[in-house]
């Protein structure tokens, strides 16, 4: 009650490091609550295969039950 889900975004490509990036603020926003992530230009701008590992790999974040809130 009088909360809302957070979801943050996941910015810019960055290139190489943007799975990491990914993964990192995934990491953050699900500790603080949060509910998602866009990954928009992270994972389209990419080809198939590395969008969808992008994809698959915020996901397991999010499914990983050791990952908890702060």
């Amino acid at each position: 009650m009088g909360r809302v889900g957070l979801i943050n975004s996941g910015g810019e490509s960055h290139g190489e490091s943007d799975l990491r990036d990914a993964v990192i603020t995934a990491v953050v926003n699900k500790r603080a609550g949060g509910m998602g992530l866009i990954s928009g230009r992270k994972a389209f701008q990419k080809t198939m295969n590395e969008g969808v590992e992008l994809l698959n790999t915020i996901q397991n974040v999010y499914l990983d039950p050791e990952i908890t809130i702060a």
